[in-house]
């Protein structure tokens, strides 16, 4: 049942959008689940995640920690932790360079690793996000949806997906909004667990992920 209470989406100005996006209540089990899983996993990779802040302090300088501002639940935003994998670099202006002139090759191991995504279960006991779910893309796309695309935002974001278990960056963007709300559509207990555990193995594998930066440009 999808909750009569919506959220308004939020465009890149920060204005309030006309369009509300329904919320499908969480059920008992996911949110328990998202906890769990969480603070386990925060606990056993502490260890890894010490020795990748130091790393990154070491390798590529401070911040440690990035933040950023992405939509999430009911289209509201809400600012997500990752490790840092980009370079601070600017042009003579103070610009920041593109994406592909700040890579650096501890940022691109984080990412193909999804080491970059530790700090991430911060946002999940938070209730920002859940382990699975669609991904939290970024605010300004939110003015780009179709009404279908939209649907998306009736559940929290995730840290990792039907998407991400089917090639990652190699899957196109049509694919992950129709992947999304099959996923949306087929919620359960058991399909959560199934994604962990493909994500694991996608991870593993380094499935669709080269250490590229971004998968381009949706709605462009």
């Amino acid at each position: 049942m999808v909750e009569t209470m919506t959220r308004h989406v939020t465009g890149p100005d920060d204005a309030a959008s006309v369009r509300p996006v329904p919320i499908i209540p969480t059920p008992w089990w996911k949110r328990t689940f998202d906890i769990v899983a969480a603070i386990a996993a925060l606990v056993l990779m502490a260890p890894v995640a010490a020795v990748t802040a130091a790393a990154i302090r070491l390798l590529m300088g401070n911040p440690v920690i990035f933040r950023q501002e992405r939509a999430g639940l009911g289209g509201e935003t809400f600012c997500i932790l990752k490790f840092r994998t980009l370079l601070d670099s600017t042009d003579a202006a103070g610009n920041p360079l593109p994406d592909s002139e700040r890579r650096h090759w501890l940022g691109d191991l984080l990412r193909k690793t999804s080491l970059d995504e530790i700090p991430t279960f911060v946002n999940v006991i938070r209730g920002d996000m859940s382990v699975v779910g669609p991904r939290p893309l970024f605010v300004r796309y939110l003015e780009r949806y179709s009404d279908e695309q939209a649907k998306r935002h009736q559940v929290r974001p995730g840290l990792t997906g039907l998407a991400q278990t089917s090639g990652r960056n190699d899957v196109s963007w049509d694919e992950r909004f129709e992947l999304d709300l099959t996923y949306i559509n087929s919620m359960s207990l058991l399909l959560d667990l199934h994604i962990v555990a493909r994500t694991f193995k996608t991870v593993l594998r380094a499935d669709g992920a080269d250490g590229s930066v971004t998968i381009g440009e949706f709605g462009i």
